[in-house]
């Protein structure tokens, strides 16, 4: 086993036990809530295998419906995310940038972060509530919970990424 491999299983779980025993438990004005899990699959570096990055958002997303009670609802969601992901980073690196570069807002800059992590949280966002509603009557709702959850979860993962730096 890689310390890779060890290192990014650490990060899986503190990530997976964060959504589920803080981030689950917040839920703004009853629409909005933090999706964070996201942001373990937004950082995954450019040259990791596509296999591996949707194994780590689908056995991530799994873990997270055993602890919420949603069969497969985060768990199709992220791998939907890991299955954009390597494809759309593409799009806000530089040509010349290293193989194996690791997506942040220092290695990026912070519009290209920004505009990355909005896209992937988005689609995450929008698929985790349509599969959660999984009925047409309530797509207002959905689109609400979505649109707020976004917007909180990247305002949550932007306020991480200063605290990183």
């Amino acid at each position: 086993m890689t310390i890779d491999f060890l290192r990014r299983l650490f990060v899986c779980i503190i990530v997976c036990l964060l959504q589920v025993l803080v981030f689950n438990r917040i839920f703004l004005f009853d629409v909005a809530m933090p999706l964070m899990v996201v942001y373990f699959i937004i950082a995954m570096p450019r040259g990791y295998p596509r296999w591996g990055t949707l194994l780590w958002s689908f056995f991530l997303g799994l873990t997270v419906d055993m602890f919420r009670n949603t069969p497969g609802v985060t768990a199709a969601a992220l791998t939907i995310v890991g299955m954009v992901q390597p494809y759309l980073i593409e799009l806000f690196l530089p040509r010349d940038a290293e193989p194996d570069i690791k997506s942040s807002a220092r290695s990026l800059g912070v519009w290209h972060f920004l505009s990355l992590a909005a896209i992937l949280v988005v689609i995450f966002s929008l698929v985790f509530f349509a599969l959660e509603a999984f009925t047409f009557g309530a797509w207002l709702w959905c689109l609400e919970c979505a649109g707020a959850s976004a917007l909180l979860t990247i305002a949550l993962i932007m306020a991480f990424e200063t605290v990183r730096k």
